[in-house]
């Protein structure tokens, strides 16, 4: 190869002297360009995900609630019926279950007794000793002639196993999952779900409250693993309203009605108690679930009693909880000690200070895992079902609670109440602001992403 000619070579080696002298500068540019990029994408992601906060937060009610009449005066079911788009009836029964040693005997015997329909709508299922009995039932009962409609939300039964619901299916179970008849029927709100827990036999009897079709409830919840649960067995006409809660969600998945009487029986007094059922999601009455604890909080003239698996009040309802105290209502909250999400349980103690430093009470229940979803109040007033105390149940999910005013019922809920009481450590405020210094980081920073829990 011929030599360069000598003024090539020279501007070649100048080329190249520059090109050594200003790399680390155009290293700089672009790694500044770089950065600057991966600041831009990380703003957008923080944007996304405060667009995702926002719309998923309760926010619909932003000022405090004042009534002027309490929970056991007629004004207030002439006003919370309708605003929760159930009125109050009169004749029920409503009677507390306690852990799965009463609930699934009481479920799985009014399934078994099944005449003419049931409907089921759990948010988790899950084989294992519990499943087995539920399909048992269920397929017998299907076998005989009974119509059986099983609802299941779709990120609730990944334990369930497929061959348990091919054996309903070819018994003649209606099994679907919430949202999506057929797996190819994509969701595209995956952060939406169904968390309600219904049963409902032949129209006349009903079963709600927090419980779910897993071996975790198997017990009494008395020891680590078993669940600590409380659910009620519901007879009268506020059955007709759990049911059509039911039949709200199955035809919403299904395009199906649930008519007639093997549905909709006429239905009889069975007790004394005023009761109604709702719905609350974000496709039917939002917010429901919210305006119903507000309601009743507004409304508490004496007493209020909170066991909740997750107590992760927003700033509304701590508005409201203080301005209670200061009207000399006491409160009490029993909380898990431990619960299955420390996320969850990280971003709800940042919402305790103010109402530890206002007097209200809280307990830590200590044998097992708490999943109880229940508020008293002025001993008149009970609510129980799926709700539980966050923003995912006011804003999120689909929910279902009943609410019963009758004095008798309310004691046989305050003898749990009392009885979880005696099994919980007391939290003092002292003792709540001398938690360590990364737990206190740690709740502060999971308390930013609360809206999703």
């Amino acid at each position: 190869m011929p030599p360069l000619p000598p003024s090539f070579a020279r501007a070649l080696k100048r080329f190249r002297e520059h090109r050594a002298a200003t790399a680390p500068r155009r290293k700089l540019r672009v790694a500044k360009f770089e950065l600057g990029l991966q600041w831009i994408l990380l703003g957008g992601l923080i944007g996304l995900l405060g667009l995702l906060l926002y719309t998923s937060s309760a926010r619909m009610l932003t000022n405090p609630i004042v009534s002027t009449v309490g929970v056991d005066d007629p004004l207030f079911r002439d006003f919370a019926g309708p605003l929760l788009g159930a009125d109050f009836l009169k004749g029920n029964t409503v009677e507390p279950l306690i852990n799965g040693r009463e609930i699934f005997p009481a479920m799985l015997a009014a399934i078994r007794s099944a005449q003419k329909s049931v409907t089921l709508e759990s948010y988790i299922w899950a084989s294992g000793e519990v499943s087995d009995q539920f399909c048992a039932a269920l397929i017998e009962r299907a076998q005989h002639g009974v119509k059986i409609h099983a609802l299941v939300d779709g990120a609730g039964n990944l334990k369930l196993k497929l061959s348990d619901i091919d054996r309903m299916k070819a018994a003649g179970v209606e099994f679907v999952v919430y949202a999506r008849e057929h797996w190819y029927q994509l969701k595209l709100n995956l952060n939406h779900r169904s968390h309600r827990k219904l049963l409902v036999v032949d129209g006349k009897v009903g079963f709600t409250g927090g419980v779910c079709i897993d071996d975790l409830w198997l017990g009494d919840g008395d020891r680590e693993g078993i669940w600590r649960e409380t659910q009620a067995r519901v007879t009268g006409p506020a059955v007709r309203q759990m049911q059509a809660v039911f039949a709200t969600n199955w035809l919403q998945t299904t395009s199906r009605l649930l008519t007639g009487p093997d549905y909709f029986p006429e239905t009889s007094s069975t007790g004394q108690a005023m009761a109604h059922c709702f719905m609350s999601g974000p496709g039917e009455r939002p917010e429901n679930a919210r305006l119903s604890y507000l309601l009743a909080i507004a409304s508490a003239r004496h007493s209020i009693q909170l066991a909740h698996a997750y107590f992760m009040p927003d700033d509304l309802a701590i508005e409201m909880l203080l301005a209670a105290r200061q009207r000399g209502v006491r409160i009490v909250v029993i909380v898990p000690f431990k619960n299955d999400s420390r996320f969850g349980r990280a971003a709800a103690r940042s919402r305790w200070d103010k109402l530890l430093a206002a007097g209200i009470e809280f307990h830590r229940y200590m044998p097992s895992l708490y999943h109880c979803k229940l508020m008293i109040v002025d001993d008149v007033f009970v609510t129980l079902g799926s709700v539980n105390f966050d923003n995912r149940s006011f804003s999120i999910n689909d929910e279902v609670n009943i609410n019963v005013i009758d004095r008798a019922t309310a004691s046989d809920f305050q003898k749990a109440f009392t009885a979880d009481l005696a099994q919980s450590t007391p939290l003092s405020l002292a003792e709540f602001r001398d938690r360590p210094f990364y737990l206190k980081l740690t709740d502060h920073f999971c308390g930013i992403f609360r809206a999703l829990f």
